[in-house]
């Protein structure tokens, strides 16, 4: 992409850029309209770094069983983002504005002034005010005569091939300074000063070549900024977080436009394991940064991004580390049910109101954002359940991958998504594609399952007095179980079960687990009393 941004900015340098994948096709000619009547508002429209459109995908299932459309994000988290500093970019449907990929600051607004006359007298006006005004807008003056002075001269030494520069050490300096930060094309120094885009004048047609020959070069990006301040930002597989996240910390800001006909739509991989693969990388990208000197946990304070924009970026890349819970609260009811213990003590009636008030202020949230972005249930619940199947499987190896390549240098290979193809409707959902990502969904499902016949054949045998504690230990179960569905019937396909290899392996491994919580058997103090004696408040 850096590339390409060099090449157009010597043949053509418009002043606006389209990224767009290449499994994604226009479907608005509008769009692009749209776009730029956010980038050439007269109000705000100089601020505007990039305008994000939402993916749209063709060939899912009608019942959306992976959460292709990821309908939660695009039309209720960006919409949201879009109210503080703008949306995060996600890699294709953006437009941009080429001074900001090179890592130009924001114009800032001119403040307004504090006293007029008006609030002073006359004669204090006339002799006080008047002196500090001259010599202010005088100081101003000089000042931006110089800067552009400074650039100007620096501008026509670039194009006329920087003749005679080597005599005067202080136009030497800016022209120094631009070559460390856009490498070493006088041509293309040139071309990043035109804010409104256009070719430097005189230039030929062979000479453009023979310099877009040279940007594209393997060796061009050496000992500049490109890659670091300018352009994609590289040190991650999701470059487009580092990227929106760099142009925010410069004091820009991004729009969200979502147009009534969608501005671009693509494809999206439909199979299971396609789909964790997907999920994998996206994760692996968020770990990476989480670990690196660009992570928005402590980057870019003191500059133009916002607190709560900063948040967003945080979330979004610390939600690979939530695998960790989710991968307990997923076992700990099959725990509960194997060894006929209740894990979660007993609550006093005030401490019941406060966990009652906080579920239902979570739920009528999530209500109300669902009404507020068009979400429907469906949508949400579908977006719900492969929340767990992507924790408890991609975001957990993504973990673990992304530690072993930041701190072991370990470096894990990445392979593009296939996405669905033209072969059948839907023909790519039922097959089976063997990957390690399976392994614990299914092993969690098995523990469950397993569970569940557990406590309730224990509760035939003991009698209906053991019914009642049962049934919120089930509860939790079948939640998970619910959870999981999707993966199960993923599994299965049209083959009507589960392949052996994936079964053999999640048996072994519930196996291992239950035998090893039963050596350990936390319930037994080291004086061998038992809990059930004491219960939980034992001394």
């Amino acid at each position: 992409m850096n590339a390409l941004v060099r090449v157009s900015a010597i043949i053509s340098n418009a002043p606006y850029l389209l990224n767009v994948d290449c499994d994604h096709y226009i479907n608005n000619s509008k769009a692009l309209r749209e776009a730029m009547c956010f980038m050439m508002d007269p109000t705000s429209g100089k601020k505007i770094c990039y305008v994000q459109f939402p993916q749209r995908f063709d060939g899912i299932d009608r019942h959306d069983r992976y959460s292709n459309r990821n309908v939660v994000f695009f039309d209720i988290n960006m919409k949201g983002l879009d109210g503080i500093q703008g949306p995060i970019y996600v890699g294709t449907g953006c437009v941009f504005r080429r001074q900001a990929l090179y890592g130009y600051d924001a114009p800032k607004k001119k403040k307004p002034p504090g006293k007029t006359c008006n609030c002073w007298p006359k004669w204090c006006c006339c002799c006080c005010k008047s002196r500090k005004k001259n010599k202010k807008a005088k100081s101003n003056e000089k000042k931006m005569n110089k800067e552009a002075s400074k650039q100007i001269h620096a501008l026509e030494n670039i194009e006329e091939g920087i003749e005679g520069v080597d005599n005067e050490k202080s136009s030497l300096m800016p022209l120094v300074k631009f070559e460390k930060k856009f490498g070493q094309s006088s041509v293309f120094i040139a071309s990043t000063l035109m804010e409104e885009g256009g070719i430097p004048k005189g230039a030929t047609s062979a000479s453009l070549l023979k310099e877009a020959i040279h940007v594209i070069g393997c060796g061009y990006e050496d000992k500049s900024e490109w890659g670091k301040e300018v352009g994609w930002i590289y040190g991650s597989v999701t470059e487009d977080i580092l990227t929106g996240f760099k142009m925010h910390c410069h004091g820009w800001r991004s729009v969200y436009c979502i147009p009534q006909r969608a501005a671009f739509k693509g494809s999206a991989p439909i199979n299971l394991s396609d789909r964790l693969h997907q999920v994998l990388r996206w994760a692996l990208g968020s770990v990476e940064i989480l670990l690196s000197r660009h992570c928005p946990i402590w980057y870019g304070y003191g500059c133009g991004l916002k607190w709560l924009e900063r948040f967003s970026y945080i979330n979004s890349v610390v939600y690979p580390l939530t695998s960790l819970p989710l991968i307990v609260y997923c076992t700990l009811p099959a725990v509960c049910l194997l060894t006929g213990k209740f894990i979660v003590p007993s609550i006093s009636n005030y401490a019941s109101i406060i966990f009652m008030a906080l579920f239902i202020s979570i739920a009528a949230t999530s209500i109300l954002e669902m009404q507020w972005g068009g979400v429907g249930i469906h949508d949400w619940w579908r977006n719900e359940q492969f929340w767990v199947i992507g924790g408890t499987s991609s975001h957990l190896f993504a973990l673990f991958q992304g530690l072993l390549k930041v701190l072991a240098g370990v470096n894990t290979n990445f392979t593009v998504t296939s996405k669905a193809g033209d072969d059948g409707e839907f023909s790519e959902l039922y097959v089976f594609k063997w990957t390690s990502l399976l392994i614990p969904p299914l092993t969690l499902l098995i523990i469950n399952i397993i569970g569940v016949i557990v406590g309730i054949s224990d509760a035939i045998n003991n009698g209906y007095d053991s019914w009642g504690p049962l049934f919120g230990k089930l509860f939790f179960a079948f939640w998970v179980i619910v959870h999981l569905y999707p993966f199960l019937k993923g599994m299965i396909g049209k083959q009507d079960r589960i392949p052996t290899i994936i079964v053999v392996w999640s048996i072994l491994l519930a196996s291992v687990l239950t035998l090893l919580w039963v050596r350990i058997d936390p319930f037994v103090s080291k004086g061998d009393i038992v809990l059930e004696v004491c219960g939980l408040n034992c001394n």
